[in-house]
């Protein structure tokens, strides 16, 4: 019994350690201006960034998480031209929609379209992102299909109560690895006509 007390208060441990290492750690995250903080949501400035992306027929979060991420993920581990490990960034960027999905992964600042590595893989696409102005919410926890619409339709209805126009589909953007359980994040964002004054 007291073995069994002993072995199980080191395992705690060690799963409050690995929580506060995946708090803690400095992962790099994609550069965006705050221009506006509302009560709910805040307009940001995005400028260029390269992307990997793939695109895919699954129509939930879950489908598209498990697939898209697999392929992404073995790119940026050395399944490239170069093969040369990229560094793992946040967030990771799900459009879900009912004709087809696509996931991105952003690529470090010190990449671009000319000097990344090439994917082995032909679905896994390379582009550059526009700049564009977004409207972002955050809610924490896991995600799921139905977290997303329910912050989506928040995120909707604030805008529409703001006067701000919207535009394209509501975006996911997650930033935490699965095994991550505590400070969990998560976004909903859309793109937006905004002019700062």
């Amino acid at each position: 019994m007291k073995t069994t007390l002993i072995i199980l208060a080191i395992v705690l441990a060690l799963v409050f350690i690995s929580q506060l290492y995946f708090i803690m750690a400095k992962t790099e995250t994609q550069a965006y201006k705050i221009i506006k903080t509302e009560k709910d949501f805040e307009i940001r400035l995005y400028p260029p960034a390269t992307m990997a992306s793939v695109s895919m027929n699954a129509k939930t979060y879950k489908e598209l998480s498990s697939s898209g991420f697999s392929k992404l993920a073995s790119f940026i581990f050395g399944r490239n031209n170069s093969k040369e490990n990229i560094a793992m960034t946040t967030p990771v960027h799900m459009d879900i929609n009912n004709s087809l999905s696509s996931m991105s992964f952003v690529m470090p600042a010190n990449y671009n379209y000319d000097n990344l590595p090439k994917p082995n893989d032909s679905t896994i696409t390379i582009k550059t992102a526009s700049e564009e102005y977004v409207a972002a919410i955050a809610f924490g926890g896991y995600a799921d299909d139905e977290q997303i619409k329910i912050y989506a339709t928040k995120l909707e209805n604030a805008l529409k109560a703001s006067g701000i126009a919207y535009f394209g589909n509501f975006r996911f953007l997650g930033y935490n690895a699965p095994y991550q359980f505590l400070g969990r994040k998560n976004e909903i964002i859309v793109s937006v006509t905004f002019k700062e004054q």
